[in-house]
């Protein structure tokens, strides 16, 4: 594992320079062969879901830390660009309420982004669950639903970048191991100009069933 702190060192992490502005990008780059081991060739048993980007896999490094990986599926129509969005933007942002970003692989034709792994998976599987579903006490609710805005409350306020998620949803808020709620997927996050309170858009982003608010 390598570490890109600026530096290009393929043309990959050139633009990822460019759309940073020139800041440095502190992310570790994982080999390709890091993440089969840890994924045991990305096994169906450590599968841990799949959504618009592709599937999403539990892996264990070898010094013992867990971690969730992110697969670009070749059939996903959400590509590069997003791939490079959510590196940037999440790269820049710290926050309890948000998901941690611990690194990427480009290797070959594989694009991978490599997170801190979250034991309870999505918020979905809990609220859409009958028996999960339960296990959601008002107070446990209330911890989360708080969390969630504080987090939002930081993107678009409080850090050092303005930014607008875009695709928030129930399975993109994930669960710690304390149930405490971490904010996910930035691919279709837009970046806002530090006194910017609108903007115009050509391109309505979202998921299949589901329009956020300000687009409808």
């Amino acid at each position: 594992m390598t570490y890109f702190t600026g530096t290009p060192k393929n043309e990959f992490e050139h633009d990822l320079e460019n759309r940073s502005g020139g800041e440095d990008v502190e992310l570790t780059l994982f080999g390709l062969s890091t993440l089969l081991k840890a994924t045991d060739d990305f096994s169906k048993n450590n599968k841990l879901g799949e959504g618009g980007f592709g599937p999403v896999y539990k892996g264990v490094l070898e010094d013992g830390k867990e971690i969730a990986v992110k697969r670009l599926a070749n059939t996903s129509t959400q590509g590069l660009q997003e791939f490079k969005n959510e590196v940037i933007s999440i790269s820049k942002l710290q926050h309890r309420n948000l998901v941690k970003l611990l690194g990427y692989c480009i290797e070959r034709e594989e694009k991978m982004l490599i997170y801190e792994y979250m034991p309870n998976k999505g918020l979905d599987s809990f609220i859409f669950d009958r028996t999960q579903s339960e296990l959601l006490d008002w107070p446990t609710r209330y911890q989360i639903i708080h969390g969630i805005a504080r987090g939002l409350l930081y993107i678009h306020q409080d850090s050092r970048l303005r930014i607008i998620h875009r695709d928030l949803k129930v399975s993109n808020i994930l669960l710690d191991m304390d149930m405490n709620p971490k904010i996910s997927y930035f691919g279709m996050a837009r970046s806002f100009g530090g006194n910017q309170i609108e903007a115009n858009t050509k391109r309505v982003v979202g998921t299949y069933g589901y329009m956020a608010p300000e687009y409808a």
